[in-house]
């Protein structure tokens, strides 16, 4: 199955089951919402989980596009992106957590055809507050799939007050050989879907009470389903890329890391301007920039006559066409191009700046300081610079 056969599996399995469709949000969540960026499909809908009654009822499923950045560094690996799509599901109020994972497992197994001997689940195991959850435990067992309990990563919070609750996560198995070991255990098992059970709402003084209408959330990330189901080795594989993996190689010599965070970056840059966001040197445009320098960084490391022109408009296209964005391709072209620009010349000041005989030895904080507000010069491109 390509990525729109997956959407339209997993869409249409839960419409059968009383569940339904919400308009994904774009990458900025609500103003209400302290984070820069929508991390997960749930964003958007706090209010919602907190006890509003949403309006088109208490069973709900989405396509939500995201944007991580605390993976920036895991990015180049066979699971990390920094803008995905997230598959999603919600209860409010309505059925548990056993019928949430028994739905999961036929979706996995009969509706896109995974072998049930290649799936793995982790539980939540108990802690010195919360029992097991004996209930999820159970439905994994009748099912006939492997089980891990744990404490620390079965256990969800949205932050240090607020809702939280256990969650069981299904694993399938990514290597060569027949399944072996446990997730916690082995890499090979990838996490694909999580299940939350929203039971507790954690107070500031620590404390868990009930919450009045207990919730589930889940979370399916698309990407990496795709290339398992696809069988991939990476994220960067899957059928998303085609187009970045048959135009990018031919146009800039990289190692594969190298190459995937370019390719990962550019095309996250490409959704983030989608969705109206604008270089700066704070917040979401800030977010945006390092992207951006991230890209040129590892481009004119070896070649510094790499220039961003010479992407192809077709990476772009498909890319705005894939996130639905309704966007003018050369605007978005514009817009990186202006930051490359705008890097170059930064470079070139930076330079000359750190040639000074005062920046020559080992910089202290006041020196970072000095460079950031007086010349414009953040920590991180300091150190760049340092390092050519």
């Amino acid at each position: 199955m390509n990525t729109e056969q997956i959407i339209h599996t997993f869409v249409e399995y839960f419409e059968e089951r009383g569940h339904r469709r919400i308009t994904g949000s774009t990458l900025l969540p609500p103003p209400e919402d302290s984070v820069l960026f929508t991390t997960s499909g749930m964003h958007p809908l706090t209010p919602f989980l907190e006890g509003r009654p949403h309006p088109l009822g208490s069973r709900l499923v989405n396509v939500q596009r995201c944007l991580r950045t605390t993976d920036l560094e895991e990015v180049g690996d066979p699971t990390h992106l920094t803008v995905f799509e997230m598959l999603g599901t919600w209860s409010l109020g309505d059925y548990g957590g056993p019928q949430s994972l028994d739905w999961g497992y036929g979706l996995l197994t009969e509706g896109l055809g995974v072998d049930p001997s290649l799936l793995h689940a982790t539980v939540f195991g108990g802690d010195d507050r919360i029992g097991p959850d004996t209930d999820s435990l159970r439905l994994w067992q009748d099912l006939g799939v492997p089980v891990e309990l744990t404490v620390d990563d079965n256990w969800w919070s949205n932050g240090p007050v607020g809702p939280c609750g256990p969650d069981s996560e299904v694993f399938l198995w990514s290597g060569d050989t027949p399944p072996c070991s446990t997730p916690t255990r082995d890499d090979r098992w990838v996490e694909v879907w999580n299940h939350v059970m929203m039971r507790h709402r954690r107070l500031e003084d620590g404390l868990l009470v009930p919450l009045p209408r207990p919730n589930i959330d889940t979370g399916l990330g698309l990407e990496r389903l795709a290339s398992l189901l696809q069988g991939k080795s990476s994220v960067f594989e899957c059928d998303v890329f085609d187009p970045w993996r048959r135009l990018v190689p031919a146009l800039w010599r990289l190692d594969e890391r190298s190459l995937r965070l370019v390719q990962d970056h550019l095309r996250s840059a490409v959704v983030v301007v989608g969705d109206g966001v604008r270089p700066a040197n704070t917040g979401r445009g800030y977010v945006l920039r390092r992207l951006m320098r991230r890209v040129l960084t590892v481009l004119w490391r070896d070649d510094p006559s790499r220039r961003l022109g010479d992407l192809p408009d077709e990476l772009v296209t498909h890319t705005l066409d894939h996130f639905r964005q309704d966007v003018e391709p050369g605007d978005v072209r514009r817009q990186l191009l202006e930051e490359e620009r705008r890097f170059s010349r930064l470079l070139e000041r930076g330079r000359r700046v750190l040639a000074r005989s005062r920046f020559q030895g080992p910089l202290k904080d006041e020196d970072f300081e000095y460079l950031h507000d007086t010349h414009g010069l953040p920590r991180d491109l300091v150190m760049i610079l340092r390092k050519e």
